[in-house]
């Protein structure tokens, strides 16, 4: 199932960074409410959500701050880059990650934006808790003796 789905998800947008900063609990993918425009320029894979995160307001979540640059061939149609977008989940998946956020300081990261399989814009969100110093440290040991025992067994075998 998991090939599958990595084959079907054209990937428009990636949060390299969160893994590294955050340790992510959960995952949940949410849709997106996006304008014309803004499929188009997603489409092109020109996004950026390396500094976005996710809001409640009024009982529904928003992705703010995630850029998604203007699309030329829209002229006057066009739309604002950094415009908060709403996140389309269940009420359920809503109030979890919203209790979440309130009672233990968690913060809902954007991992991915995605097109799957339908041609349906997906965000995948985490619900995760920030890093101390320490623990980016021994995430990045940890990364890097994996990269050598790969290096030496393959120099091995």
């Amino acid at each position: 199932m998991a090939e599958k789905d990595a084959k079907t998800r054209r990937i428009a947008a990636e949060n390299r960074k969160a893994r590294f900063e955050y340790a992510i609990a959960d995952t949940f993918e949410a849709g997106i409410a996006l304008q014309g425009s803004e499929v188009k320029s997603l489409r092109a894979g020109k996004a950026t959500i390396g500094e976005s995160y996710a809001a409640e307001k009024n009982g529904e979540l928003f992705l703010v701050n995630a850029y998604i640059p203007e699309y030329l061939e829209a002229h006057q149609f066009n739309h604002e880059t950094k415009r908060p977008r709403k996140l389309l989940l269940h009420r359920r998946q809503v109030d979890k990650l919203v209790g979440a956020v309130q009672r233990e300081g968690m913060t809902i990261v954007p991992l991915k934006i995605y097109f799957n399989d339908r041609g349906r814009a997906k965000v995948e969100i985490a619900l995760a808790k920030g890093k101390n110093t320490a623990d980016k440290r021994e995430t990045a040991k940890k990364r890097d003796w994996e990269r050598e025992k790969s290096r030496l067994l393959r120099d091995k075998g």
